[in-house]
């Protein structure tokens, strides 16, 4: 049977039940550009002393070869994985020559994008598949998007939060089943609501001009005094047309229903053929330019604001991870790198956005269909272009309403969700978390874009100088803290550790690349 929401918290708080909702798990993917200390994008590979790209546990690179991604194994303390960090970018900064780390997700000053290059992972089949797929993407959509910055907020419930929430539903499927199906109930809730994920967190409502050369756009961008172009009422151009969107994925409706659903509709974009992908070619004159020409190369290429997660084994793709074993956590993908943050994230948002997803979990949660999500996904587009702008309305089941009344209403909601979290860590932190973000529905100009925008128009600031005081800002303070959980020699030896593992690996290929990637593909 299925419980109401409120019947669900009142289960939860019971003094037998309430310690579920802790041990949650918590990680961190973040990406960071390289730049030199006059903001330009660095020009030297990936330093050594990181250790190796394709193996390390917690720094390799994401798109180019200067997109760092730092990586939090799993942590049951949203505190701890904070300092992991901290702990993390320490390191680093000790290690890349006095270059800093870009704070923002829209890309520095870059005069030609043929200077960003590809990121490289050796000389492993695996490690050239990873350099070829992004080739791909520079061929498919300009390297200038794939510099773009963001954060992934990895989160999973405890196993003792799912064995009573199936105890009060009095649910009899095999576990991992029942697990997945309440995963894509909150995913589903998620895609509801996550309108406000932008409005509370977007950070890139400007753009240095040089992100736009060669790029049409129909969006009626404004100028400030120093240059930058901007939208009046943006929040994150990075989840807009111009940022991490694929108009060839617009055709596809993959579906949110369930698991099973959900990977074929994956799998069939993987195998769909596209014509203007097609027209690239894939492997010209003996040099491959993509590994496909398909709508999705592999399923990284699916952007989407969430994905449900299953940590794949070696040579097994995700969507066969999930079928394997089922959704194991999700991950949160449409924050905006901070700012204003060290870390790119602060505790205050991952406190937030726990009773977000307890709430999506939590709450009723019906199926969709392909019009319906049309529309969620209309009013996620609102949102990233205007979503301050007091004239907005989105689309609540057929009901126009403002952000601020529905926002409201949501907030009213969640306070329940905040307030069980705090009996179960015996704090109050959650809802303090809770009333800071509710404070931006009320007052937009406590959005991160309006104090941005502020500074860039009001103030007439320069948007690079400001990336680059707090970039020094963020290094001189990281470099003078003590490490929190890990040292300076468990780096050292995880660098050395991820070159053996790389060699072991491009030691172990048995077979070309052509025959690796058609077994990859064939399998």
């Amino acid at each position: 049977m299925s419980l109401s929401y409120t019947e669900l918290l009142s289960a939860f708080e019971l003094d037998d039940n309430i310690a579920a909702l802790t041990n949650s798990g918590y990680g961190i993917e973040r990406e960071a550009l390289r730049v030199l200390p006059q903001g330009k994008l660095s020009d030297k590979g990936h330093y050594k002393a990181l250790g190796s790209t394709l193996t390390h546990p917690n720094i390799t690179t994401d798109y180019a070869e200067t997109l760092l991604e730092f990586i939090t194994p799993v942590s049951h303390l949203p505190e701890r994985t904070i300092a992991q960090l901290e702990d993390i970018q320490k390191f680093t900064f000790g290690e890349i020559n006095g270059e800093l780390l870009w704070p923002m997700s829209m890309p520095c000053f870059v005069d030609c994008e043929n200077n960003i290059e590809l990121a490289y992972f050796g000389e492993s089949n695996i490690g050239k598949m990873k350099t070829i797929y992004r080739q791909g993407l520079k061929n498919r959509y300009g390297s200038m998007m794939q510099v773009i910055a963001g954060i992934h907020f990895n989160f999973s419930f405890s196993q003792d939060f799912w064995l009573k929430y199936q105890s009060f539903e009095q649910n009899e499927q095999h576990l991992q089943t029942y697990v997945s199906d309440k995963y894509f109930a909150l995913l589903r809730n998620y895609k509801r609501f996550c309108w406000l994920i932008p409005y509370l967190y977007g950070s890139s409502p400007a753009l240095c001009p040089s992100f736009l050369k060669n790029k049409k756009t129909d969006l009626p961008f404004k100028k400030s005094s120093k240059g930058y172009v901007y939208l009046e009422h943006a929040t994150s151009l990075r989840m807009s047309d111009l940022g991490y969107t694929n108009s060839e994925q617009s055709s596809l409706h993959i579906c949110y229903n369930d698991l099973h659903g959900y990977v074929k509709g994956v799998q069939e974009a993987i195998n769909m053929s596209s014509d203007k992908f097609a027209a690239i070619g894939v492997k010209v004159n003996g040099k491959y330019q993509q590994l496909n020409a398909n709508v999705l190369q592999i399923e990284n290429e699916l952007y989407a604001p969430i994905r449900p997660k299953q940590v794949a084994k070696s040579g097994e793709k995700p969507s066969q991870a999930l079928l394997n074993r089922g959704v194991e956590y999700v991950e949160v993908r449409a924050l905006d790198v901070n700012p204003f943050s060290p870390t790119g994230i602060d505790l205050q948002q991952m406190l937030f956005l726990e009773v977000f997803l307890a709430y999506c979990a939590l709450r009723p949660s019906d199926t969709l269909d392909a019009a319906q999500q049309e529309v969620l996904d209309k009013n996620m587009d609102e949102v990233v272009v205007r979503g301050r702008d007091p004239e907005l309305r989105l689309n609540d089941e057929g009901v126009e309403k403002s952000i601020t009344e529905w926002g409201q209403s949501l907030f009213t909601e969640m306070a329940s969700a905040a307030a069980l979290l705090d009996k179960a860590h015996t704090t109050q932190k959650y809802s303090k978390a809770l009333a800071v973000e509710q404070a931006k529905i009320i007052n937009p100009n406590l959005t991160p874009s309006a104090i941005l925008l502020n500074y860039l128009t009001k103030e007439e600031g320069s948007l690079s100088k400001l990336a680059l005081d707090k970039a020094q800002e963020y290094k001189d303070y990281l470099q003078a803290r003590d490490y929190q959980f890990y040292s300076h020699d468990y780096f050292i030896e995880q660098a050395q550790l991820s070159f053996d593992k790389q060699k072991e690996i491009e030691e172990s290929d048995k077979v070309s690349f052509d025959d690796f990637l058609k077994g990859y593909f064939g399998k």
